[in-house]
């Protein structure tokens, strides 16, 4: 019977834990540009700086687009084809779960019942790719996800490093 009452919370808990690994990405791109002729980068510090982050975060940002970038082939230039700019937003993220359950017949037998409330510290990132000659906006990736609050920096940069992997996988979009 207590394995039956504990089944709810062991299905919260797995489900918090995978919700916290997950990176929703969202892009959009400019269809007319032709991405593969974008070879070379640069940060574009003016963006870099409006960014509400700590210095250390955004170095720990940049270090990982210059990665992924790196990994995709191009490289970084004094005179690049793409500036690459940053912005955050930080929010509080509340979830609310009824957890209502019950068991058998009549009323109220072995029956189990509450809410949790589960409150956690959500980022957005976006990436912006502007095409350095025209100086327009060509590529946007947006990603959301759960951040590493607590003292831990490997956590956070594991965190981080994640979270900019999972966009720059849609950079260059397939076109169709």
């Amino acid at each position: 019977m207590k394995l039956k009452q504990m089944l709810p919370l062991a299905l919260l808990l797995a489900l918090l834990a995978t919700s916290c690994t997950t990176v929703r990405v969202v892009t959009d791109y400019d269809r007319n540009v032709n991405f593969s002729e974008y070879q070379s980068f640069a940060f574009y510090r003016p963006g870099i700086d409006k960014a509400k982050i700590s210095d250390l975060d955004k170095k720990r940002i940049l270090r990982a687009i210059d990665t992924e970038l790196s990994a995709k082939g191009m490289t970084k230039a004094e005179n690049p084809d793409v500036l690459v700019s940053i912005f955050t937003k930080e929010s509080e993220r509340v979830d609310v779960y009824n957890n209502n359950y019950g068991w058998g017949w009549g009323w109220n037998p072995w029956w189990y019942g509450g809410s949790t409330v589960a409150r956690s510290t959500e980022g957005t990132l976006y990436i912006d790719l502007i095409d350095a000659k025209k100086n327009e906006l060509v590529w946007q990736g947006i990603g959301s996800a759960d951040l590493i609050t607590s003292g831990d920096v490997e956590k956070k940069v594991k965190r981080i490093n994640e979270i900019v992997h999972e966009i720059l996988l849609k950079y260059p979009p397939e076109l169709k």
